[in-house]
């Protein structure tokens, strides 16, 4: 799948088959938030893979947002070491990962948005680490409608060269 045609269609997934996502397709998923971008190249990410059914319940119970995450196959925590722009540099290598993902038809959807602390004894993270998000992954248990999104049109959101100014 084209880079486009994965942000063009991709949708968050709450409903997982209990089918594992091959190991391989784990790695790339880990190697697209590794490769990343990052201010200053300080790389501040550290992700947990989780698969271990038990401890996919017990982070499915902790985050309001995310009790799906109990039957995902698999769940990514991520945790950042705090700067100036660790949410901006984090938030990329999740972004990157969800597109990976979907691009190789796995779905995933962001829980949690910081305020995690209850999860870095569960799964011995330095208190120092701070969790931005979980990332629940896994085949959707139904064919999604790609690309049918309800989005503002490029009018209403994008002005060229000032404010009010149509991008037509």
């Amino acid at each position: 799948m084209e880079v486009f045609d994965a942000v063009r269609t991709v949708l968050a997934v709450r409903q997982f088959q209990a089918k594992p996502v091959p190991e391989p397709l784990v790695q790339q998923i880990l190697e697209a938030g590794r490769l990343t971008a990052s201010g200053g190249n300080s790389q501040p990410w550290h992700f947990i893979v989780v698969q271990d059914k038990e401890m996919l319940r017990q982070l499915g119970a902790l985050v309001r947002t995310g009790p799906y995450i109990a039957q995902a196959p698999l769940a990514i925590v991520v945790g950042m070491e705090p700067s100036p722009v660790a949410v901006s540099d984090v938030s990329r290598a999740i972004q990157s990962m969800i597109l990976t993902a979907w691009a190789q038809g796995i779905g995933s959807n962001w829980t949690g948005f910081k305020n995690l602390t209850q999860v870095n004894p569960v799964l011995g993270m330095p208190e120092e680490i701070e969790i931005l998000a979980i990332l629940p992954f896994g085949y959707p248990v139904t064919v999604l409608g790609k690309g049918h999104k309800k989005r503002k049109s490029l009018r209403e959101i994008a002005h060229r060269e000032r404010w009010n100014q149509p991008f037509e």
